[in-house]
């Protein structure tokens, strides 16, 4: 007996099977599981530079005041974080708006692959500019936003709520 044949394999109806059990789980988890995380991962960097908006969607800190950019940050993309064709003060700024703004974003579902491709944009500049031995990290951040840019962001969206209102 041919024990290489699938359909004599003992093993080939349960491997199947969980194969087709995981090909079942819903785009709609994995996108929202996928903003979660990256937006947690952006949001978190762009805590560390700013000072008067102390709010962790994740934890639930919350703490407003003034927000304006720590005293560290502009020394910072002064020194570890120089960037080509922007001064420090500039790629600081921009850098602590979109590490705010794109994370909120892709949370809600709105204008997700749009949110996903300019935090993308941020990750490609980080890894050849800023951190380039970094690309395993580069790397896992990528491929949850290029899943977000493909896919989109799941049921559990505003992209979702307007796509339904206009078709």
């Amino acid at each position: 007996m041919d024990t290489h044949c699938p359909h004599h394999n003992p093993l080939a109806r349960p491997v199947n099977r969980l194969i087709q059990l995981l090909g079942g789980i819903p785009h709609s988890l994995i996108a929202f599981i996928a903003r979660f995380s990256i937006a947690a991962v952006f949001w978190k960097s762009g805590q560390t530079k700013v000072e008067g908006l102390a709010i962790d969607l994740f934890s639930g800190t919350f703490e407003l005041g003034a927000p304006h950019l720590a005293d560290s940050t502009i020394p910072l993309f002064q020194s570890e974080y120089p960037l080509p064709l922007l001064s420090p003060e500039l790629a600081a700024h921009l850098a602590a708006f979109a590490e705010h703004f794109f994370p909120v974003l892709l949370l809600i579902g709105f204008a997700t692959r749009f949110s996903a491709l300019a935090l993308l944009g941020m990750t490609l500049t980080i890894q050849l500019f800023v951190y380039p031995d970094a690309y395993p990290t580069h790397g896992t951040w990528a491929a949850v936003l290029l899943y977000l840019m493909a896919r989109g962001p799941g049921a559990l969206s505003i992209d979702q709520l307007i796509a339904r209102r206009y078709r």
